[in-house]
């Protein structure tokens, strides 16, 4: 017996621990990560001083020979400025810091548990063929330099310059490169600002040997003053807007646009229970409405925070698992092996919807020293279980109601959406109260769309009456009324 007793207590004593931690943790059950943005891309940038480090990834689907890829760049690079990487480490990134759905658990306030508190830009359709072989006359004939060449891994890579771009336009058209008719006024800025071009087209018989099957992203680094990513010749073959997302790095504090608005996404926001199986769906919603209401030309931030090796936390809850070393090193930070553990690194996500009429400039950063944390999630709070056979609950179920109530206008005010859920969502619990809200205390209620015809979610005592028996007593009437007179004169004697 006595052996009995102490496993008992040992049990309860568990079993209470396990519930006071199920309140205070909350626990992540989705994300809404890249993929769910359809003409998007995805670029890694990292700066050290004026030293720069870009990673783009391309999600370009067809047939390999034709693709092709051209970037503005300052600089000249050379051959050991270039390098192909892994496309895990976008993964990783982009898992990381996602935006994400977190759900909490009420306890029962009649338990005596303890209390709760609660940069790819690519050039349309590419060439279809190689072509012939590109020289160094054919080049000069078009006002274009071919700076430098190189075989990096699966890529050709040239470095062009250019004396104008109906020139340069010319000579990639000349080398199959299909060329939007838009590129022209495109490339010209560039020109004046004395850029290169990085144009890339991939080797197919080496990418037989790339296991993964899909392209890898090139990694460029160079310094130059300028802190920028250039957007524009991204636009020249768009009818629409495109999604990008920055995954940025820095010693000091958090990145941010100087010549657009950075905006904090809405975040910490409590919605209902019904939208986890459609969070994906609901976070574009969100997207969608926030990039509407800020005039379609701001960046967005989703997610910052201090992710060095010396800090514990770097989420909360975290969405996936925490990049190692070796992942931060892949995407350009290259401060990390210097410092020996010491390092400080600073992550930021943002995502940006560009269209040319509303970013007729490419994007500008600086470096700010806040290094407050912030990442974009959305609250599901389950409500209590069990009995609610004490006073305390009482208390617990009037704000319940009102929670709800608000989690239902969350809803709305995020992401526009309406669902006929929501009625039946409010007042789930207004069946165990024994004092009913006010505005509902002696409603007669409507049939909730979904609802099955009759449900009234047990509140009241009063039903709706069918619609469609006030309607045929109202055609009845109506009825009698107009033939009633013709029946008294058939029955009066002649």
């Amino acid at each position: 017996m006595k052996k009995n007793i102490i496993l008992t207590s040992i049990a309860l004593l568990f079993s209470s621990l396990g519930m006071m931690l199920y309140s205070f943790c909350g626990f992540y059950v989705a994300k809404a990560d890249a993929s769910l943005f359809n003409n998007k891309s995805e670029v890694i940038i990292v700066r050290d001083g004026i030293h720069n480090v870009i990673t783009m990834s391309s999600d370009f689907k067809g047939d390999l020979k034709d693709f092709a890829m051209v970037v503005p760049v300052p600089v000249l690079l050379k051959e050991n400025d270039i390098r192909v990487v892994e496309r895990n480490v976008f993964n990783v990134l982009n898992d990381y810091s996602a935006p994400r759905l977190v759900e909490y658990y009420d306890q029962n306030p009649c338990y005596d548990y303890f209390s709760k508190d609660e940069m790819v830009f690519e050039m349309s359709a590419a060439p279809t063929s190689v072509g012939k072989a590109i020289t160094l006359n054919e080049a000069k004939k078009f006002g274009v330099t071919i700076e430098a060449q190189y075989s990096i891994e699966e890529y050709e890579v040239l470095i062009l310059s250019a004396k104008e771009s109906t020139g340069l336009k010319d000579w990639l058209t000349a080398n199959n490169y299909k060329i939007p008719a838009s590129a022209e006024e495109v490339l010209q800025p560039y020109i004046k600002s004395n850029m290169k071009f990085f144009v890339v087209k991939v080797n197919a018989e080496k990418m037989k040997d790339v296991t993964s099957g899909y392209l890898r992203p090139l990694q460029l680094s160079f310094d130059h003053e300028k802190f920028m990513l250039p957007i524009r010749l991204g636009m020249a073959n768009s009818q629409g807007s495109q999604d990008m997302i920055v995954y940025g790095f820095t010693q000091t504090g958090r990145l941010e646009c100087t010549n657009y608005r950075t905006v904090k996404m809405p975040t910490d926001r409590k919605i209902p229970l019904f939208v986890k199986e459609k969070f994906g769906e609901f976070y574009k919603a969100i997207f969608e409405r926030t990039y509407q209401r800020e005039g379609r030309n701001a960046v967005f931030l989703e997610y910052a925070w201090n992710v060095s090796p010396y800090t514990a936390v770097k989420c909360d809850p975290c969405v996936g698992n925490p990049p190692y070393n070796q992942d931060f090193v892949n995407a350009g930070v290259s401060w990390l092996n210097e410092m020996n553990g010491n390092a400080t690194i600073f992550f930021t996500r943002l995502h940006v919807r560009y269209s040319r009429g509303k970013f007729p400039a490419d994007l500008q950063f600086q470096i700010t020293p806040n290094n407050e944390n912030f990442q974009c999630r959305y609250i599901l709070t389950h409500p209590a279980s069990g009995a609610f056979d004490c006073d305390k609950a009482q208390n617990y179920l009037s704000d319940l109601y009102n929670r709800r109530r608000n989690e239902v206008d969350e809803m709305y005010a995020l992401a526009g959406w309406v669902d006929p859920k929501s009625t039946q969502y409010v007042r789930e619990y207004v069946k165990d109260m024994k004092e009913k809200p006010e505005e509902i205390k002696n409603e007669i209620l409507p049939v909730a769309p979904g609802d099955g015809g009759g449900n009234n979610n047990g509140i009241g005592d009063k039903k709706s009456p069918a619609p469609f028996l006030v309607v045929a007593l109202l055609l009845g009437l109506t009825w009698f009324a107009a033939y009633a007179g013709k029946w008294m004169k058939k029955l009066r004697p002649v």
